[in-house]
């Protein structure tokens, strides 16, 4: 038994890092080269989208509109698509053509649309309408200036959407058995996060392609160029895997057991109305919804503001990508260490303090943000011995702010989330989770976009209603913490965990 016991221990190690064994590598590790791959490409056009419309327009305040405005609209169209299109072509059809849609897209946006911008742009006719219309119309007429900015922004967003959450998961839980699933998905996010800080590395090594031009349209384009060619080999290579998944492991019966994949695949589907119904029947599913939306607003709050310091910050689009290279990078190891960590403090801490952690880490990072772009002058003395501008320490901690509120959201956000929903009865685990993805995405991303464009227009640019959006957050982190209190007693009473 002396001797078993080292063995255990190295075993429960190798559980803990690697729950994968035997032949369901040749499942896992192709599918995790695909999320990996998709990941990546996300990481590298939703930087790029980010450097293209603010750097175009007068700073982040654009972001705000183009989610509500753009996004949302063009997210529905391309669903609605989705959805007709899934009843007449296979699966592997629809992945096939709307990965090439999207791969066809990035090329020319790259090859022509970028660099003939000013022959499609309407600038005449935007800078007529800017004189006829009032000020506050500014956001609306700079979508429409910047088009194929605008153009590019949402489709990189609906890359996330369409390919990586729907397409990539539905693929997933269509070959992944129920008993491997509790082992693989979390170690599909833990090895793609690595993928996402290569994205990093190799943003900002083609952030240096062509500085040397004093044209910044052009210089800029010869970085898009290498960035959307990688994104396009990346595509392909996610084809050919997908290709390789459905003709060699679909049809092997020692890794896919297409009975008890079925149970996975039955969802319900519920309207926004009857989402919101059954969430204001219980109680429960109503504190679990008040996470998911306080999430939303609050990070949404403090990313406009932040990535507007990005831009003043980083007047150079190919500086701004350089800088938007080394975030992914830290951005990538730090949800890689906190995962791991992640799951140790639920265990050791309990659900409360591991739900507690996210909202209390984004109020704290947070306000001492606004604190530094609202009191700039104060901060003055500090930074200056510190050898910095209150702007670029602004910009700093507004990114370890940023990459704190990632990581603990895969890390401690979304398993607390998720825990929360297994001591319910059946009807309401099934309901309750897909009112919450109805309700709670909708009003989560859409409602600290649509707080701010109502500041923006009628209070003022993003540093004028920092004050205000501070406030709001501070309210809003508030209400989260509340509700992760309020949700605990009920998991208490619930059976899920015995009060600490």
């Amino acid at each position: 038994m002396e001797h078993d016991a080292p063995q255990t221990r190295l075993a429960k190690i190798r559980d803990f890092l690697w729950p994968i064994y035997g032949i369901e590598h040749k499942k896992f590790l192709p599918m995790t080269m695909m999320i990996s791959l998709i990941l990546f490409n996300y990481t590298v056009i939703r930087n790029t989208k980010d450097v293209l419309v603010t750097t175009a327009t007068d700073g982040s305040e654009i972001i705000t509109f183009l989610k509500v405005w753009v996004v949302l609209p063009l997210a529905v169209i391309f669903f609605l698509v989705y959805s007709k299109l899934s009843n007449i072509y296979s699966r592997q059809t629809l992945f096939y053509g709307f990965i090439s849609f999207f791969l066809i897209y990035f090329a020319l946006f790259a090859f022509v649309l970028y660099p003939y911008q000013e022959a499609i742009h309407p600038i005449a006719s935007a800078n007529k309408l800017s004189q006829q219309l009032p000020a506050g119309f500014k956001h609306f007429i700079n979508i429409y200036k910047y088009w194929s900015f605008s153009l590019f922004y949402a489709l990189s967003e609906l890359w996330g959407s369409l390919i990586g959450t729907l397409m990539f998961w539905q693929f997933a839980n269509s070959i992944v058995k129920v008993k491997e699933a509790k082992r693989f998905y979390a170690h599909f996010y833990l090895l793609a996060n690595l993928a996402t800080a290569f994205s990093g590395v190799v943003s900002k090594y083609f952030a240096g392609k062509g500085k040397e031009i004093t044209d910044q349209t052009l210089s800029y384009s010869v970085t898009l160029d290498y960035l959307m060619g990688t994104v396009v080999v990346c595509g392909i290579m996610i084809i050919l895997l997908y290709y390789y998944m459905d003709k060699y492991i679909l049809t092997d019966e020692r890794l896919v057991d297409f009975s008890d994949v079925q149970k996975t695949k039955v969802k319900l589907k519920m309207s926004l109305t009857e989402s919101i119904k059954f969430i204001f029947k219980s109680p429960y599913i109503l504190w679990i919804a008040v996470l998911v939306i306080s999430y939303g607003i609050s990070i949404n709050l403090v990313e406009v503001a932040w990535k507007n310091q990005v831009k003043i910050n980083f007047s150079n689009p190919s500086d701004q990508q350089a800088f938007w290279g080394t975030f992914v990078q830290y951005s990538g190891i730090s949800t890689f260490v906190v995962i791991l960590i992640g799951s140790y403090v639920i265990r050791a801490t309990g659900w409360k303090i591991g739900a507690l952690a996210t909202p209390v880490m984004i109020g704290v990072t947070g306000l001492l943000f606004f604190c530094l772009i609202i009191f700039d002058k104060a901060f003055e003395p500090m930074t200056t011995a510190l050898g910095m501008t209150a702007l670029s320490m602004a910009v700093i901690v507004g990114a370890v702010q940023n990459i704190l509120s990632k990581s603990t959201k895969y890390a401690l956000f979304d398993p607390t989330k998720e825990m929360s929903y297994i001591p319910l009865d059946e009807e309401s685990k099934i309901k309750g989770k897909a009112a919450v993805d109805v309700v709670g995405a909708r009003f989560g991303k859409g409602g600290g976009a649509a707080i701010q464009q109502f500041m923006f227009l009628f209070v003022g640019p993003v540093l004028v209603v920092a004050p205000y959006s501070a406030i709001i957050m501070s309210i809003i982190v508030v209400v989260w913490i509340v509700g992760v209190c309020k949700l605990y007693k009920l998991f208490v009473a619930a059976g899920g965990e015995q009060a600490k």
